[in-house]
């Protein structure tokens, strides 16, 4: 049976005098009051949100802008470099003949781009950073002398040094490593040239020493900020950080103490067998740069890409780049030299790296191949563009 307020003309009629029929109204005693429905409220247009950059980075233009300094230093460098090699030949030494202060041109411009680039990365004041360096660098080679060109050529390899371990972003696996090494080479190869661009007056111990301890704390103080400070390492991070130490300290202990007070017949074996590769293979690698600088720099990329306390071991990095970035400095070292010196500690250095990569996965990271190929797949700690601020 059908009801009657939906299928009846009665039930229609009946359904359309409940629809117009006004406010209800409640009896309170005698008097009734109306009840009005309430209020709809307002719809209010909802703004679009707007997210900020998770990185904050240089404009494009700034950004070309100081690489077109950085390129302009380095193609200076590149024709004085060229034109000391045309001095050495007598049939070319009018070709080509630039003058002597070109060299010195070429340096400040590309400290001066370091400079920039380090504090942009670092969230610093890189205008003022570059103004520095640039006052710095031009006040040596009005003044000249010996103090100031050896302070800029120190100043070169400090920030250039610091800089080529900023620059380097997260690895997930061993190959990506390899590949920020390279990035990191390249930079401490272009500090090289600009360091000797100042011709400064050195003693390569001194000049080694001082460039080395001066980046050390300076990448200590900027990875402090980064690496969340020392409450921040763990007990693995602490024993990570104390072995860098004891490597580092060890290895210039070593090598002094051999220096100065190591018996002569086995200094002279140490000297001859260095000498014996040298002949050989034209160059004999730097210990500290295969025991510590490029195998912190290969894990310690590798480690970032999971926890922020890889900054640590990337610190250690600089007892790579500052030995690349004064390769040129020493009075005797030629660029063939430098260049097989630099190649033979990249190769050992970055084949140390990948079997302490193999011994942290097997410690600690997933087991099997299978978990390994998914754990690299998946998500990882999220960090800056190569030239976004940290």
């Amino acid at each position: 049976m059908s009801s009657p307020t939906s299928s009846s003309p009665r039930g229609s009629a009946r359904g359309k005098r409940a629809a117009d029929r006004p406010p209800s109204r409640l009896r309170r005693g005698r008097r009734s009051v109306a009840v009005e429905p309430p209020p709809t409220p307002p719809t209010l247009p909802v703004a679009p949100v707007v997210e900020d950059p998770p990185f904050p980075g240089p404009g494009r233009r700034m950004l070309a802008t100081w690489f077109g300094v950085l390129a302009l230093g380095c193609a200076v460098l590149a024709w004085s470099a060229v034109n000391g090699i045309w001095h050495h030949n007598q049939t070319l030494r009018a070709i080509g003949a630039g003058p002597e202060w070109i060299d010195g041109v070429g340096s400040v411009l590309v400290v001066t781009a370091l400079a920039w680039f380090l504090g942009t990365r670092t969230a610093g004041r890189p205008l003022i950073s570059a103004g520095l360096a640039f006052v710095l660098g031009v006040a040596s080679l009005l003044v000249g002398g010996r103090v100031l060109p050896t302070g800029a050529a120190v100043m070169t390899c400090v920030i250039g040094s610091v800089y080529a371990v900023m620059v380097t972003v997260p690895a997930v696996t061993w190959l990506r490593s390899v590949r920020e090494v390279l990035v990191s080479t390249v930079v401490a190869g272009i500090t090289a040239f600009a360091a000797v661009g100042f011709e400064p007056t050195v003693a390569t111990e001194r000049f080694d020493l001082a460039a080395l301890f001066l980046a050390l704390g300076l990448v200590f103080t900027i990875v402090y900020r980064l690496g969340a400070g020392l409450h921040g390492l763990g007990r693995r991070g602490l024993i990570v950080v104390a072995i860098g130490i004891a490597v580092l300290v060890l290895t210039l202990a070593y090598a002094e103490l051999l220096r100065r007070y190591g018996a002569q017949s086995f200094v002279s074996s140490i000297l001859d067998f260095t000498d014996w590769t040298t002949d050989r293979i034209g160059a004999f690698p730097r210990p500290l740069v295969v025991l510590l600088g490029i195998p912190a720099l290969v894990w310690g990329t590798h480690v970032r890409a999971r926890r922020r306390q890889g900054w640590w071991v990337c610190a250690f990095g600089v007892a790579a780049t500052v030995p690349l970035a004064t390769g040129l400095v020493s009075p005797d070292s030629s660029y063939a030299d430098a260049g097989l010196r630099a190649a033979y500690s990249l190769v050992l250095g970055v084949l140390l790296g990948y079997l302490i990569i193999r011994a942290d996965l097997a410690l600690t990271g997933t087991k099997g191949r299978g978990g390994r190929r998914a754990e690299e797949a998946g998500p990882h700690r999220p960090e800056p563009r190569r030239f976004a601020e940290l």
